[in-house]
């Protein structure tokens, strides 16, 4: 940029706007504080009255005022236009910097906002926001209220200011993008320490109040039988008669609290003939499974069994449905569960903004809706309701799939190291 101008305005001036820049855009990762710096900077330096800096959005759809020079920096974040539309949307969509120097309402791309009272400025100037690899992110335009004859070296300056700022805005949304994974990561790993410890007092639970009370009452059904041998044998074989049923239903208690932490039918049959054997435990409904035989790691099969579970036991209580019908894919990296039904179905938003309807009953599928949740979030997916009064319900469940953890070979010298054959 040596040599050019700005309208008067010599290289010293253009050195110094565009290390200030640097150093505005140095100074820290907020992107609201350094757009509203940059624009004030342009303005000061290239003697325009006012700077708009919109940036795109996520989906490259959208432009978005994030940076503005007063009286206007109270409408950042009102201010849209799609890609395309006006004279920053047309910008967005050709890359290519646009001049008007007067009578703007007769270009075909303007497009009058009252907020940004656009009657009151005559030139402008409207540039690209390019990172180095050629990325649009945002567009940065200057208005005058005087007519104003803006140069190519004007144009050239501003596109330079705006290569700067839009690796800055990179970084920005990348170390914001880190920030709430981190986030993100501190929240998951604190849902999984209290779904443990929950887990872990429900098992100390039914083992304290349930097996440990059995094998009690059985040790001295036991210790009777053997006091009463000799003297009584037919008082001896009566408690070993109790004993053994309180040993059969410790088993049954035992094998109950461990198809709470793991269905056995899962290892029994895979996940997807486990899910029509599921289906035939539902007499009074026709359950319909289409399951793709999916393998993988041991706890994304337990949380889709137990939603298709969950889901299934909603149906039962509460629909009023016939049918149901189940549905495993697996699509662009991701296992997508789907249990719908052809009940009569309720609206969901009247079911957020109440408890409990009048009647009483509990609405449908909202039992175990915020545990279904919660399994879905803790392995990074999610959890669709999608239900309308009349056309039944379905629930949709979509996690991240995830390979089975094949175990380790065996170590020479271990059971199941091949043998060395004989030469």
């Amino acid at each position: 940029m040596t040599g050019a101008r700005l309208n008067g305005v010599d290289a010293d001036r253009e050195a110094q706007l565009l290390f200030r820049v640097i150093d505005t855009i140095s100074a820290g990762l907020d992107l609201g504080r350094m757009l509203q710096g940059v624009a004030t900077l342009v303005t000061e330096t290239t003697a325009t009255d006012v700077c708009f800096v919109h940036l795109l959005d996520e989906k490259g759809r959208v432009l978005r005022l994030h940076g503005a020079t007063p009286p206007f920096d109270g409408l950042v974040g009102q201010i849209e236009l799609a890609v395309g539309e006006g004279v920053s949307g047309w910008v967005a969509e050709h890359g290519e910097p646009v001049v008007i120097l007067d009578d703007k309402a007769a270009d075909p791309r303007y497009l009058y906002i009252p907020a940004l009272r656009g009657e009151e400025f005559v030139s402008m100037v409207s540039v690209p926001i390019v990172t180095p690899l050629g990325h649009l992110v945002g567009v940065l335009n200057v208005h005058t209220r005087a007519r104003r004859e803006f140069t190519g070296a004007d144009v050239e300056l501003l596109r330079t200011v705006a290569g700067l700022v839009a690796g800055a805005i990179e970084n920005a949304r990348l170390h914001r993008r880190l920030a709430e994974r981190e986030e993100a990561l501190e929240s998951f790993a604190e849902r999984i320490v209290e779904w443990q410890e929950r887990e872990s007092r429900r098992l100390a639970g039914e083992i304290h109040d349930g097996i440990s009370q059995r094998i009690v009452s059985l040790f001295f059904h036991l210790s009777a039988a053997a006091d009463a041998i000799a003297a009584d044998p037919a008082l001896a074989a009566e408690q070993v008669g109790r004993a053994q049923e309180l040993a059969a239903a410790a088993l049954d208690e035992t094998r109950s609290a461990i198809a709470g932490l793991r269905p056995p039918v899962l290892d029994d049959l895979g996940l997807a003939a486990s899910l029509d054997s599921l289906g035939h435990s539902f007499p009074g409904l026709d359950v319909r499974v289409e399951a793709a035989d999916l393998r993988m790691a041991s706890h994304v099969e337990t949380a889709v069994y137990r939603t298709a579970q969950e889901a299934l036991q909603n149906v039962a209580k509460h629909a009023a449905a016939q049918s149901v019908r189940i549905r495993l894919t697996e699509h662009s990296g991701r296992v997508v569960l789907e249990v719908s039904d052809d009940g009569s179905g309720f609206d969901p938003v009247e079911q957020r903004s109440a408890s409990e309807p009048e009647s009483g009953v509990p609405p449908p599928t909202g039992l175990g809706l915020s545990g279904m949740r919660e399994r879905a979030e803790l392995l990074g997916g999610t959890l669709e309701l999608i239900s309308a009064p009349g056309r039944g319900t379905t629930v949709r469940l979509g996690v991240p799939f995830s390979p089975p953890v094949l175990p380790l070979p065996a170590h020479p010298g271990t059971p199941g190291w091949p043998a060395r054959r004989p030469h």
